[in-house]
């Protein structure tokens, strides 16, 4: 092994200094423990004497507002979380003055005769009792709000009886606690339990068993019968999962209500006005759903095979963090430029502004360029036709702007590109934006395309956007495959498509005929050219030689041409399978049980980018925060229903770096106060076993 020519030279930890997030560290001063120094990337931002209270306080809140993190801070003050939470309300609520007990520091130096002054004006009583209050108060509110359904369809009707985690019961095992996080995000920012009750009232137990499959990745219904039914039951709060065939039972019962559309049009409007998916970037993709069926239904494309096969294309929209915005499943090859299009029409009333759309090469062409522009979408896309020896050809120093992005150095520069398009007999002119792009790392140069209506997009924002979510940068379905069935169709049903058109059989068999007689026609012109002429005594031409047979052949097969061309334009270029003998009519998968899937699936991925999100702030460790978070929701626990409450203890991770974000992470799940539609509160904390 080859040693370092300059070995690390370990550096003596500081006790002095805690980091305390976003950049900030607080310094201790080793003579007087009292003093410390706020810095910001080692500049000082703040001296502070933390003996004095009420300069401790403001220090605090000061130290906050510039992001750190408030555990961090904590722990390095040695004061209770809380604490610092009830210093921010205290000055949210009531002002500085209220922060610091009624203390005006412009009014001298001499806190007790300050207070006798002014205690006829102060605020009566203990502000964290006040501020308990309102927490309590904000609470309930909230839980009211949640009993609440404001949604737009009739409320279906489900018993007391069939209502989830209504049998009480002491602490029991289930190794499947670590789903209980997942729950209480949908129910706390969705109200998900309320909406599909709504619409598919007693139903609703599918969508639970759908929660537990992607959760988990249990890749089919066929699969619960390897799965612990009690276990699984308890933590879904159905007591035990009931046989495979129960389970059909319920996903029939729902599909046969035909609620999916209208289901996750709302689900997605719920999100658009909520913010909990961003408007300014979405990304539209479709993506193959094979079909292995017996039956026969429209090819769509493979582009990992680069070949036609039976199935669906998955047309799903996300914004730049990779939410899901929409998605719809379209029969056969699915039609992207209309997707884009109708997406605008269908959100245009949740939407201030259209968001930029960013879409790959399957959408180029000028005629979708030019409609794109006239109903005011922005865009970015790849150049389709690219010539990359001109590309290699640029000087190096045109690309004068660079920036790194997943670990991979970038050169850009931008220009022009002109499109002309044939309108109603007129020529059309218009020009797009096109961005230069240099992958230094792989040496490898492209371009791609740009109208921004206007918007003040810069050229580094176009090739940031179009690398987000293609190459390297590729993350939404990528991981969405690998961590849930995201290609399952439960219940493959199918019905006559309303796509019957096919390339008329007729023609193809009138090209085989004209094929021939073209072959032969050129085989004779040949043989003719190489024939002499042969003449009588009297000059004139032989009747009977070849030459003259030849010609005469000739004449046959040029007239037997002009006839089967003549018959393949009188036929029509499609026609309906069903008109046809022998063939059979295609038929379409009834996506139904697919969607309720599908939205399930959406609504844990979204749920699942907004918790590591949170846990990010806990763990800041970029390249192990996701794995620590599907080892958090694989973790084993216990469970126990109370008369107000469900409480969801979990197994305590080894690591104590990682079970501390764990037990910060339970805690956040908390503050959401989610309660489910008989008024129990949903719960969830790290411990030991209490059996």
């Amino acid at each position: 092994m080859q040693k370092q020519l300059f070995p690390d030279i370990p550096k003596k930890k500081n006790d002095n200094t805690k980091m305390i997030g976003a950049n900030l560290s607080l310094v201790f001063n080793r003579r007087n423990k009292h003093m410390i120094t706020l810095k910001n990337r080692d500049i000082i931002v703040k001296k502070v004497d933390i003996s004095d209270k009420p300069a401790k306080k403001i220090f605090v809140v000061d130290a906050v507002e510039l992001g750190a993190n408030k555990s961090l801070l904590a722990g390095a003050l040695n004061i209770s979380r809380q604490t610092i939470h009830n210093y921010i309300e205290s000055k949210k609520k009531f002002g500085t003055e209220g922060l610091l007990g009624g203390y005006n520091p412009k009014m001298g130096k001499n806190l007790e005769q300050h207070r006798k002054s002014t205690q006829h004006k102060r605020i009566q009583g203990t502000k964290a009792v006040i501020l308990a209050k309102e927490r309590k108060a904000k609470r309930l509110e909230n839980q009211k709000k949640q009993q609440e359904l404001d949604f737009e369809f009739g409320e279906q009707l489900v018993s007391k009886d069939e209502q989830p985690f209504k049998s009480l019961h002491d602490w029991k095992f289930t190794r499947f606690a670590g789903i209980f996080p997942y729950l209480i995000v949908l129910i706390s920012t969705n109200q998900w339990l309320k909406l599909i009750m709504g619409y598919f009232g007693s139903a609703y137990k599918i969508f639970l068993v759908f929660l537990l499959m992607v959760a988990n990745n249990i890749k089919s219904i066929e699969q619960l019968k390897n799965i612990n039914q009690k276990e699984a039951g308890l933590i879904l709060g159905l007591n035990k999962l009931p046989p495979k065939r129960d389970v059909w039972q319920w996903f029939y019962a729902a599909c046969n209500l035909r609620f999916s559309t209208s289901l996750c049009k709302l689900f997605f409007k719920q999100q658009l006005l909520g913010g909990l998916v961003s408007t300014c970037i979405w990304f539209a993709d479709g993506h193959l759903l094979p079909y292995t069926g017996r039956r026969k239904i429209h090819l769509a494309f493979n582009t990992q095979r680069k070949m036609m096969m039976p199935g669906q294309t998955n047309i799903v929209t996300c914004d730049e963090s990779g939410r899901i915005v929409d998605f719809q499943i379209q029969e056969g090859k699915g039609d992207l430029k209309t997707h884009i299009v109708e997406l605008k029409k269908k959100w245009a009333k949740e939407l201030t502004e259209p968001p930029i759309m960013v879409f790959d090469r399957e959408g180029y062409g000028a005629p979708f360029f030019n409609s794109l522009i006239e109903d005011k979408i922005p865009f970015v896309t790849w150049e389709k036709h690219v010539d990359s020896k001109k590309l290699k050809e640029l000087d190096d120093d045109c690309f004068n702007e660079s920036f790194e992005m997943n670990n991979k150095k970038y050169r850009i520069f931008e220009g022009e590109k002109t499109f002309t398009l044939e309108e109603n007999g007129k020529t059309k002119t218009f020009e797009l934006r096109k961005i230069y792009l240099w992958n230094q790392t792989s040496n490898r140069r492209t371009c791609c395309l740009a109208w921004d209506d206007g918007r003040p997009i810069t050229t580094l924002q176009c090739a940031q956007a179009i690398l987000n979510r293609w190459g390297a940068s590729e993350n939404t379905f990528k991981h969405l495959h690998d961590r849930h069935p995201f290609h399952y169709h439960p219940g493959f049903k199918t019905l006559d498509s309303d796509k019957q058109l096919i390339a008329n059989p007729a023609i193809k068999s009138i090209e085989k005929e004209i094929k021939t007689v073209r072959k032969k026609l050129d085989k004779k012109h040949k043989k003719n050219s190489r024939t002499k002429e042969v003449l009588n005594k009297d000059g004139s031409r032989r009747e009977n030689s070849l030459k003259a047979c030849l010609e005469s052949g000739i004449s046959q097969l040029e007239a037997e041409l002009t006839k089967l061309l003549n018959e393949k334009k009188q036929l029509p270029e499609k026609v309906d399978v069903s008109t046809l003998e022998d063939y059979n009519s295609f038929k379409k998968i009834d996506n139904e049980g697919k969607n309720l899937f599908d939205f399930v699936t959406a609504s844990l991925w979204n749920a699942r980018k907004d918790m590591t999100d949170w846990l990010l702030c806990h763990y800041p460790n970029e390249n192990e925060y996701v794995d620590l978070f599907y080892a958090i929701t694989q973790s084993h626990g216990w469970i126990k229903s109370e008369a107000d409450r469900v409480v969801v203890r979990l197994e305590p991770l080894q690591q104590p770096s990682r079970r501390k974000a764990q037990e910060q992470f339970c805690k956040r799940l908390n503050a959401l106060s989610a309660y489910i539609p008989i008024g129990k509160i949903l719960q969830i904390e790290v411990g030991s076993s209490p059996i």
